[in-house]
This record gives C-alpha cells, structure tokens and sequence, in this order.
C-alpha cells in the first residue's frame, strides 16, 4: 500500500508571497514523514512550476520515494524531446519515476491548451496512445516509429532510462474507453471518482480488458487521486474545501465533488473515507492537500502522515481477509 502526495507546484497552492523554492524541504519532509511518493501536475491554467523540471531537481534530493506526475499532458511538448526529459529523470532519480499521462479535457481545461501547442484536437486519444507507444519504442532503442498519426524515421540515438523499457506509465481516466485502454496499454490506472464504488467497478473493467488482451491484474497498478483535508469537524473542512474549489477550479465544491474525489473533516473521518476506497481495491494514494499556503500545506502534510499507518494497515486486513 503507497500514499503519495501531491506537491502544490502552482502558484494558487503555494500563495502570492511563498517561496518555490521550499518546495524541495516540502518534499523531502514528506519522504520523512512516511509518504513513499512525490507527485506534481501539469498544465497551463495557472502559473506554476513545470512538471518535469520539478521531478528533476527532487530527484538527487530525496531517497527513497516514487517521483510521478498526475497528470502530464504530452501533447504540450514534442514527444520526442519528452521522452529524452523522462529518460533522463529517471536516471538522475535512480529508476524510481512513475507516469500518469492524460489527454486534457473540454473547456478551459482542454481545447484551448491544444491549440496553444499547435496539436489537433481530433483524435486526441488516438494520439496519447501512439505518443506513450514511441516513449517506450524510443526506451527500447528504436530509430523510427510508424503510427497512424506519429510517424517518424531517422530518430538519433534516444537517453536510456534507468529500467529496460522505461519508466512505468499510468492513465488517468474512467471513461469505458479509458477503463479498456488501460487495461489493454497501461501500466496503472490513477483515475478520481467520487464515489468509492465507481472505483471498484471501474477497476473490474481495468481487470477484464486486461484479461482480453492477455494481462493480468497485476500488471497494472490500481492507484486514486483524492483531494484532502483534515479539519476539526466536516462543516469546517467542507468550508475550507469550498474556498480551494472556488479558487482553483473556479467553481463551488459542489459542482467540483460530482466529479472528483474530495474528502474533509476529522482525522478519523477522513481515515474511514480514504479506506473505503482501499477496500474498493485502490492501492496508491495520491494525495493533494486542499490548501492554499505553504505554511497550511506543511500542516496538512502533518496531519495526514498521522493517517498513514492505519490506512496501510486497512489494505493489509483486506488482503488476509
């Protein structure tokens, strides 16, 4: 059982007057406290520190922990570059690099970065796929890739990364096509659903395009994006969750909880929502702290590391059980 924590790489989460800087004594505090990963997001709706640039400066900076994204947007940077940077982010972290890679979504959070990056919308799926398929042909020495929508010949010479074929690569998504994809392509599954028991039917979706395709449900990490935050009673942390929705998304936390797993109150409620979600077969938890300082972050990051124990102690009940 991992718990991972999401680092609040964008300004919003850090605050107008914090240091980016700190963001480094953030993450190896959390390495300290027992988190056993590192995540950071990507994209272009806010100012913020850039994903793999964060990676590489916490890779000789910490020890022991996963260093991933959730999630990156491959269609920002050419694939091939990308695939050099997460070669070489492996490397410098020693093998321990995870990748969650999306394809955005409609609106403002979606279209509009496309045409920023000069990348047709149309096919956008199609186009993930074949970029994480020449990742992995370029990490495995390949001079040339023939998709249907990437095609490319006379490839020099590519970084190798830490592990033959690559780092790890999840999806996010839940989606059937998405649930099919990662079961067929993938390396993990880090979607957000609301609703502890979408989580399980989806992973039973996971596990059967994974049998069709001739994999096992081992082959692919069961893993959760939930936001969190721990206050001294729910009407509290409801609040203080409102404020972030409002703030990040634009949005109110109750359009925000119909689609994203978001959880508040209490230690021991928190505790007991987070292991529904163990009990519905999530095995790595990422965690995004619902602040918006770094002070209140480290506290959060307290706090939750508090909750670590147990919740790894639920996962290995379920398992004898």
């Amino acid at each position: 059982m991992d718990i991972g924590v999401l680092l609040p790489t964008s300004t919003a989460q850090w605050g107008a007057d914090g240091d980016p800087r700190e963001l480094i004594a953030f993450g190896r505090r959390a390495e300290d406290l027992g988190f056993s990963s590192l995540f950071v997001n990507d994209s272009l709706i806010s100012p913020r520190i850039e994903a793999l640039t964060m990676l590489a400066a916490l890779a000789p900076a910490t020890e022991a922990v996963t260093l991933g994204t959730a999630a990156l947007l491959p269609f920002l940077r050419r694939p091939v570059q990308v695939a050099q940077s997460l070669a070489s982010v492996d490397l410098l972290s020693g093998g321990r690099l995870v990748v969650t890679v999306g394809a955005g979504f409609p609106g403002r959070f979606g279209r509009p970065l496309y045409a920023l990056s000069e990348v047709p919308w149309p096919h956008r799926f199609a186009r993930l796929d074949e970029t994480v398929a020449l990742w992995r042909a370029l990490w495995n020495g390949a001079d040339s890739f023939h998709g249907d929508l990437i095609r490319l010949t006379g490839i020099p010479p590519a970084t190798a990364p830490s592990r033959p074929g690559g780092p790890p690569v999840w999806l996010g998504g839940a989606t059937p096509a998405a649930l099919d994809r990662t079961g067929r392509l993938y390396d993990g599954w880090l979607p957000y659903p609301p609703d502890p028991a979408d989580y399980a039917s989806g992973l039973r979706a996971v596990h059967r395009a994974a049998a069709d395709a001739g994999r096992t449900a081992g082959d692919i990490t069961p893993a959760l994006f939930v936001t969190v935050r721990v206050d001294e009673d729910v009407p509290g942390g409801r609040r203080a969750l409102d404020g972030y929705a409002r703030t990040v998304y634009g949005m109110p936390l109750e359009e925000l909880e119909k689609i994203q797993a978001l959880v508040a109150g209490p230690a021991d409620h928190v505790r007991h929502q987070l292991e529904r979600y163990v009990a519905a077969g999530a095995r790595h938890l990422v965690v995004r702290l619902a602040t918006l300082d770094l002070r209140s972050q480290r506290d959060q990051l307290e706090r939750v590391a508090e909750l670590i124990p147990a919740v790894r102690a639920s996962a290995a009940f379920g398992a004898q059980g």
